[in-house]
């Protein structure tokens, strides 16, 4: 039979072969058709034959060839052909296609339909003719029979596409359908449905399947819709991150949280490959992608973020046109980020309307950490975002050319913690990926070399990580770190010394890098520049505290660990030691022939010293013989020859330059204190050597002793420093007496410490400490007298004291707290003296000023976190002592001196104390304030929280404020006042907000506002300032701003003369020389958070509104969430018309206070625009119509009242022309009218009348003079207050 079919096919005309066909049944012929290909035999040649003899133009044709061809998409699909046999099938079943009329053709769509939803395919092969079938349908042009009517070929097909997407999809042909939709030409509608059903089957694929799908989906998207397909990814990924995270179960994905992280990270890692080499070719997705990255971050950044999209941001950094836009859209996220979070924390209204959300250093850190599973096309954009932001973000220069320190406390600028993030980024990147390890350390050390000039701390700190994380991984890089010493002669010292002490734990590993550090610094030891000699001095000091000499003593005695833990090499073995001290010797020797150079070089080396010995106490000998025979230099031996030292070998004169040559109150200082830690440290266990280095110490202690005792004798006329010397600083004498009478002041100071140290509390001692400081006091007046009456300052610039941080904490607990009878005749020496008393507190207070400007303190330790916390919670103890138990009132009555009382200095020392200790140690301050409680008890008090502690030390300081408030007028001490109140500030900060301590601070606080009238202006805008900075953190300030406006408007009365005010009587702190411009300018700057706060609302509810618009079924159910946020914004804004309704009609004085207040009018209005625009519901604006009623006649009158202060004025008449044209657009739209309470603006066309302009300016200058007595207030603007003519006008 089939060679009889095949033998008439071949023939021209095909009428026999059609009889033929007629002939045979249907089935017949199909099975036929069935066995030829099965057996693998000219199956084609057979089919071609079949459809050469079916014709469409005859019915039963047409139906023979519909049956073969469905027969033939089964057998394709059935899996018995062999794969050339099927192929050579489905390419003729290709070309019929087009033969078929329309009604055939939607029935094998159907029939195709119906398959795919059934799930009745077997191996997806015939997939292919669908896209050929739809099209060809789609193309007819006659209408076909579909259903029960009929339709055109376009809406057949777009039917079928809508059934086939509604229906089910079996899960292993998702992809293959997915591939053939894009063969298929689809109107928008179409693309849309396919699309969303795509995104739909997302969810029922395994993690593996998913790749692939995507790749299809936005292969697909090319033909539109790629917004909704990206946002559809970034959604999946995103609740499947966080559903992996919570490690949720019963849920619909549960097949996929329960895979290893590894496998999903590596599924996400393809899938950004997939996306950016999608957008490689079609830039239009890229674009997509970033914009809708940018609608997300008008609303709210971490939710509309995840480690996903982040990571896919980066990937996309390697397409180079997308490169810039990414990482100036990251930047900005992340920095508004940090700057909403600090809004947040800042206030208590925005706390209750927003919920917390995830930061994003969590998110960016969490990519990094996911970066280890091969998502190497993210670490590159990684470490540049680290960069970027580090460059961007880190410590600014400040005109005296100090770096801006970066606190360690909390409340860190968002700067800051985007600076942190940059560098945090780096070392986790560092620590996974070893291949980029190289680029990173070139990179800082790139920037630490060639950034001389700026501020580069933050580099230091990371590469001090670094290297502390793996110094044996820097071997590798030990070209890099000997070509950046190259340059360390030309960098400024504190680079020099943080790039050193960072590389130090290096140092200790690769030998090579130590010896050509070492040849470089002996080069610069002999260098031309200045910096480079301090550089090498700063570099052989660190190098000696590092490495030990064997028999040092252990580094636990040490202030900071050295690093060596991660070092897998014992660098104190014996033959280590050995060729320590060796090394260390040698170096000394260098060091020795500094001891001829400039002053600052030794200064270096004589501060150096101290710590040198206590890390390598070795060394003691060398250096102790060093520094006696460079004091001996200076030293007169004769015993009856005064003055002890040659104060004229120590300054050196060239020509017309004198300078100073030896620091030798720095000598002494160093020799001091190393004789001191000798004496207790290493000369007890060490017996064989004891001789010679008793010897040089003993030697050490008759020279002090033998100094001391003659200074004592010694007049001011010795040192040729008396009343009449010329202490100028514009003649060479003059200055040579300065830098006399300073080395003087330097050495008393060192010698006042060391006999106090060894006194054992010997009566004699101290009244040799009380003649030293007498010296010392004389020289003192004598420079203050002089500078005061000469025209420069310069001298009065107080040197850093030379006494120790410790042991101005010794003298002051000995002072005001020893009570032990055997200590006390002794002490009342040095007690009696008050002026050596109120030296001790201010040389406490010198030491916590240096630690709030430098973050460290100079003399030993001053280094050392750990002992500067201990000294400073030891002197807070003596001072709240001093300062409670002997107030100033009491201390002020029994003997008047010029100069503080030393309760006020106790006082302003707390003050700089509690805000240091806030900067700095904020991890300590349940330490901080366990220390300060007197009672010493452990048992019961030390579970005591922070805001416990913290309350009882503001209940002391409330007691010193109430009886300071209640003493009499004349005896209110303003100084005193502000201090208390800044000390209540910084202890307030520590209250948790939530605890009843922090009501309570805060009622006690609104009452002493409310019954206290002082005058005092500063102390009225500390106070108030006080109560506002708590207030935000409990609840909005708005009606304590309306309270205080209308007190203000009752005491400068009313803009209209005729008008009677009735004084409410809020708050007494407001009286007539406080209510401005002190209070009023609190008051404007308070109302202007409020209003920043009501418009970051605004944007956020904004942001939400354009993201809800992208989906319509969402917009209706999300706008109820909205409502309280938009109930609270026209709340504030109604509470704030009123307080800016009294403000307008006060009789302010001219200057300031107008200006801020029509500053603040102009963004009051340009917020309620703002609102007017967001809003699309008329409930809510009934309310807020109402809430604005008389509000613009209020803003016309103070127009007409500050008319010629025109600067602000156009912007406040265009801000409130806008609101005005969009409240009547909105009154159309919503069919409320909210014009009803609203007097339109008139025309501003004006013309200038000179001859009445003449008048009026007449009549002002003959008022002039009354007008200031008016007003009451002085004026802030020149000649500007001059109300009466305009009030004349008015009228």
């Amino acid at each position: 039979m089939d060679q009889k079919i095949l033998s008439l096919a071949g023939e021209k005309t095909a009428d026999k072969l059609q009889e033929l066909l007629q002939a045979v049944k249907e089935d017949d012929l199909a099975n036929l058709l069935q066995n030829q290909a099965v057996k693998g035999k000219a199956a084609g040649a057979l089919l071609r034959a079949i459809f050469k003899g079916s014709p469409c133009s005859e019915e039963a044709g047409a139906l023979r060839r519909l049956k073969i061809y469905v027969r033939s998409i089964q057998l394709v699909e059935s899996g018995d052909l062999q794969k050339e046999v099927a192929s050579e099938i489905l390419g003729l079943l290709m070309v019929e296609v087009h033969n078929f009329p329309g009604s055939l053709l939607v029935e094998l769509a159907s029939e195709f339909v119906s398959v795919i939803k059934e799930g009745r395919l077997k191996n997806g092969k015939s997939l292919e003719l669908l896209p050929i079938i739809l099209t060809t349908l789609a193309a007819k042009k006659e209408n076909v029979a579909y259903g029960k009517g009929e339709l055109s070929g376009e809406e057949c097909k777009k039917q079928l596409i809508n059934t086939l997407c509604s229906g089910r999809w079996d899960r292993q042909y998702v992809i293959q359908l997915t591939s053939m939709f894009k063969d298929v030409p689809l109107a928008a509608e179409e693309v849309e449905f396919v699309t969303e059903k795509v995104l739909r089957m997302f969810s029922k694929l395994n993690l593996q399947e998913i790749p692939p799908l995507v790749y299809q989906l936005l292969v697909f998207s090319s033909k539109g819709n790629r917004k909704k397909a990206l946002e559809g990814i970034i959604t999946f990924f995103n609740e499947l991150d966080k559903q992996h995270n919570e490690e949720q179960s019963g849920d619909e994905l549960l097949d996929r949280v329960t895979v290893p992280a590894g496998e999903l990270r590596h599924v996400e890692g393809t899938v950004i490959l997939h996306i950016v080499f999608a957008i490689k070719l079609d830039c239009e997705l890229g674009r997509e992608l970033l914009k809708h990255f940018k609608t997300g971050q008008q609303g709210d950044f971490s939710n509309n973020t995840c480690p996903f999209s982040i990571a896919l941001l980066l990937s996309i950094t390697r397409i180079q046109r997308f490169e810039e836009q990414v990482f100036d859209l990251l930047k900005a996220s992340i920095i508004k980020s940090f700057k909403d979070l600090q809004l947040l924390q800042g206030s208590k209204f925005l706390q209750n309307l927003v919920p917390h959300r995830s930061c994003v250093s969590t998110l960016i850190l969490e990519v990094v950490k996911n970066s280890v599973h091969s998502w190497d096309h993210v670490t590159q954009g990684l470490v540049e975002l680290g960069f970027i932001l580090m460059d961007s973000y880190g410590p600014k220069k400040i005109l005296d050319g100090k770096a801006i320190e970066a606190s360690s406390c909390l409340s860190k600028k968002p700067t800051q913690h985007a600076c942190k993030l940059g560098a945090d980024i780096l070392l986790e990147t560092f620590k996974i990926h070893e291949m980029i390890r190289q680029e990173i350390l070139e990179q800082v050390f790139n920037r630490v070399v060639t950034r001389a000039s700026s501020p580069i701390s933050h580099f230091l700190d990371l590469l001090s990580n670094i290297i502390m994380y793996a110094p044996l991984v820097l071997q590798s890089c030990s070209a890099k770190v000997t070509e950046t010493f190259d340059y360390l002669s030309f960098l400024p010292l504190q680079t020099v010394q943080g790039l050193l002490k960072a590389v130090q734990p290096l140092l200790k590993v690769s030998m090579s890098v130590r010896d050509s550090l070492i040849l470089v610094l002996r080069k610069a030891m002999f260098a031309s520049q200045l910096d480079a000699r301090k550089a090498a001095v700063a570099g052989f000091l660190l190098l000696l505290k590092n490495f030990k000499v064997l028999g040092s003593l252990s580094s636990s005695q040490c202030s900071q660990s050295i690093g060596a833990s991660q070092v897998h090499v014992d660098v104190h073995s014996r033959y280590n030691s050995v060729a320590n001290e060796t090394f260390c010797l040698e170096i000394m020797d260098s060091l020795r022939r500094c001891l001829g150079q400039q002053a600052d070089v030794r200064l270096i080396l004589y501060e150096g010293f101290y710590d040198v010995l206590r890390r390598n106490s070795q060394l003691a000998n060398s250096i102790m013989q060093t520094l006696l025979s460079q004091l001996k230099q200076y030293y007169e031996p004769k015993p009856d020859v005064l003055p002890p030292l040659k104060l004229e070998a120590c300054i050196l004169t060239q020509g017309d330059r004198i300078c100073l040559q030896e620091p030798l109150d720095y000598l002494l200082c160093c020799v001091q204190h190393c004789l001191a830690w000798c004496k207790s440290k290493v000369m007890p266990p060490q017996q064989e050597k004891e001789e010679e280095e008793e010897g040089v110490y003993q030697d050490l202690e008759d020279l002090l002793e033998s100094i001391t005792s003659r200074m004592i004798k010694s007049e001011l006329e010795d040192f040729e420093l008396d009343k009449s010397a010329d202490f100028s600083q514009s003649t060479g004498v003059g200055i040579k007496n300065n830098i006399c009478a300073s080395l003087v002041m330097g050495v008393c100071e060192v010698l006042i410490e060391y006999n106090f140290s060894i006194s054992n509390f010997s009566k004699n001692k101290f009244e040799e400490v009380l003649s030293l400081f007498m010296c010392y006091k004389k020289l003192s007046d004598i420079l203050n007298e002089k500078a005061g009456k000469g025209k420069t300052k310069v001298a009065n610039k107080t040197n850093d004291s030379f006494l120790s941080m410790k042991f101005v904490s010794d003298l002051l607990t000995a002072l005001f707290r020893d009570s032990a009878q055997s200590h006390e005749e002794s002490l009342s020496v040095l007690r009696s003296n008050n002026e050596f008393m109120r030296y001790a507190v201010s040389v406490a207070l010198q030491k916590v000023q240096q630690l709030k400007e430098t973050g460290h303190v100079s003399g030993p330790d001053g280094q050392n976190p750990e002992k500067i916390f201990q000294n400073l919670c030891d002197i807070t103890r003596v001072l709240i002592w001093r300062y409670t138990s002997i107030p100033t009132s009491v201390e002020d009555s029994g003997k008047k001196e010029k100069g503080k009382s030393i309760s006020l200095l106790c006082l302003e020392g707390l003050q700089k104390i509690f805000s240091a200790v806030q900067q700095f140690f904020q991890p300590k301050i349940q330490h901080f304030l366990r220390a300060l409680d007197a009672t010493g008890e452990e048992g019961e008090e030390v579970e005591g929280s922070v805001t416990h502690r913290a309350a009882f030390q503001i209940r002391q300081f409330q007691r010193s404020l109430l009886n300071l408030l209640s003493s009499q007028e004349e005896d209110f001490n303003g100084k005193e006042a502000l201090l208390l109140v800044t000390v209540l500030s910084n202890l307030s900060k520590l209250l948790e907000p939530s605890s009843p301590q922090f009501v309570q601070m805060l009622s006690w606080t609104s009452k002493i506002c409310k019954e206290n009238s002082q005058e005092d202006a500063s102390f009225c805008k500390g106070l108030m300032n006080l109560l506002f900075s708590l207030h935000v953190l409990y609840k909005s300030p708005v009606i304590l701003l309306r309270d205080l406006s209308q007190d203000i408007h009752g005491h400068l009365g009313d803009i209209d003369e005729d008008v009677e005010m009735e004084k409410t009587n809020h708050f007494a702190m407001v009286n007539l020389r406080t209510a401005a411009p002190t209070v009023c300018l609190l008051v404007l700057s308070q109302a202007e958070k409020v209003l920043e706060e009501v418009d970051w609302l605004i944007t956020k509810l904004k942001g939400q509104v354009s993201q809800e618009m992208l989906s319509e079924e969402a917009s209706s159910q999300a706008t109820l969430p909205n409502h309280p946020i938009e109930k609270a914004i026209i709340m504030q804004l109604g509470t704030l018309l009123t307080f800016f309704h009294e403000l307008v009609q006060t009789a302010l004085p001219s200057g300031s206070c107008v200006d801020i207040l029509l500053k603040d009018l102009c963004k009051m209005y340009t917020i309620l625009t703002a609102l007017v625009r967001y809003n699309k519901r008329s409930q809510s604006l009934k309310y807020t119509g109402e809430k604005k009623k008389g509000k613009t006649a209020a803003v016309a009158t103070a127009m007409a009242r500050v008319l010629r202060e025109t600067k602000p004025i156009p912007n406040l008449i265009f801000a409130i022309e806008q609101y005005e044209k969009f409240l009547i657009h909105l009154s159309k739209k919503s069919k409320v009218n909210l014009m009803q309470h609203m007097k339109l603006s008139t025309s501003r066309d004006f013309k200038i009348k000179g001859n009445i302009l003449d008048m009026v300016l007449r009549e002002e200058e003959d008022d002039d003079d009354d007008d200031d007595d008016d007003e009451g207030t002085a004026s802030e603007h020149e000649g500007q207050n001059k109300e009466p003519a305009k009030k004349r006008r008015k009228k």
